[in-house]
């Protein structure tokens, strides 16, 4: 998530709502490996806070162009994840509210950044075998019940 570590995003006042987005293309879902904490070495989607005035579905699609430099279309919503984390004395040092989406590949190619230490571009079932965040080959499952091409 974007700025999910900046000072202003800890022990905060309120949860942050968030969104995410499960990309598909060719059949594939692009799969990010976090650069920086909180969820460093973790596998995830790509996505961070919606700004004020901004849509749910234009949050995902400028984090996903800041984050990646590809552009999708946002389809659906898959759910939601809460980020609840407490400090050694049980203070909450972190609460985000993630929305995910489904959405798809319209064009360019990845770049990484400091939050983005890996991309790949993964078939669903071959998230097995990687540290993900909690909950996402679910959200992955769920989101391509949404794209997938009808047969």
């Amino acid at each position: 998530m974007t700025g999910a570590s900046t000072p202003e995003r800890t022990y905060p006042a309120r949860p942050y709502v968030a969104v995410s987005a499960a990309i598909f293309r060719d059949g594939r879902v692009l799969i990010i490996r976090r650069g920086r904490p909180p969820a460093a070495s973790l596998y995830t989607l790509p996505g961070g806070v919606v700004e004020l005035g901004e849509t749910l579905a234009e949050a995902a699609a400028r984090e996903v162009r800041e984050e990646t430099g590809i552009e999708i279309e946002p389809l659906a919503l898959v759910g939601y994840r809460q980020v609840i984390a407490r400090d050694p004395d049980g203070r909450v040092e972190r609460h985000f509210v993630i929305l995910p989406f489904a959405a798809r590949w319209l064009g360019g190619e990845i770049t990484l950044n400091e939050e983005i230490a890996e991309a790949q571009w993964l078939a669903p079932r071959e998230l097995s075998n990687l540290a993900t965040t909690e909950g996402l080959a679910e959200i992955i499952g769920t989101a391509w019940e949404k794209v997938k091409p009808s047969t």
